[in-house]
């Protein structure tokens, strides 16, 4: 069995954190300029790519980084009431012990995400956390972290619940198994094509064998 580099987005993948990022996003909108998201409209917001998001919500592209440093520096604030997705841990447990290598790809500050994993008993399942990403600069950061850690192509699955997520992987070329429980719904991803859709953690170990 070849194992496999395992790369995981952390918000809404790993990290439930969907309510406490449309609450945080909400309270910035005055400020930013933008839309606020009503509790009705989030099934019709998940159902937009994310290009469709920035483009529906009004706020300018240029405010998009520093909209990104608010929300962070917002979210350290509420990272410790985050709980990781139900089932999750456990299937992070099982593929690190069969000893696939787990890492983080993300967004989110570093600091965010190592004080969810520690206050979890997480960070032990993973060798490391990427987070120099920008909003759609995913594929560049994916690239970096292949060129650093001498990764090949063949060796990395992405795993992540946006569309955004799967354009980064496609444009490397890597594997991609997009999850329907995190920010974007089933249709959305589907639209863009994932290698793997799934609806429940305990589908990636089935997918993950099948590819090794």
């Amino acid at each position: 069995m070849s194992l496999k580099v395992i790369l995981f987005d952390f918000d809404g993948t790993l990290a439930d954190s969907l309510t406490a990022l449309v609450a945080i996003t909400n309270r910035l909108a005055g400020e930013f300029g933008y839309k606020r998201v009503a509790l009705e409209e989030l099934e019709q917001v998940r159902n937009l790519s994310s290009r469709q998001i920035i483009k529906e919500s009004g706020v300018s592209i240029f405010q998009i980084p520093f909209l990104l440093r608010r929300v962070k520096a917002e979210l350290r604030q509420d990272i410790e009431q985050l709980n990781p997705v139900v089932g999750i841990k456990e299937i992070l447990v099982q593929l690190n012990e069969e000893g696939n290598r787990l890492g983080i790809l993300t967004s989110n500050s570093e600091e965010n995400v190592r004080t969810f994993l520690i206050k979890h008993k997480m960070l032990n399942l993973f060798r490391f956390i990427d987070s120099g990403v920008t909003l759609f600069g995913k594929d560049k950061a994916l690239k970096r972290m292949m060129i650093q850690n001498k990764f090949r192509a063949e060796e990395l699955i992405y795993v992540g619940d946006e569309t955004r997520d799967i354009d980064a992987a496609k444009k490397i070329p890597i594997q991609v198994i997009a999850v329907s429980w995190g920010f974007n719904s089933s249709e959305a991803l589907a639209q863009h094509y994932p290698d793997f859709l799934i609806h429940y953690p305990s589908e990636l170990l089935e997918i993950i064998a099948r590819i090794q």
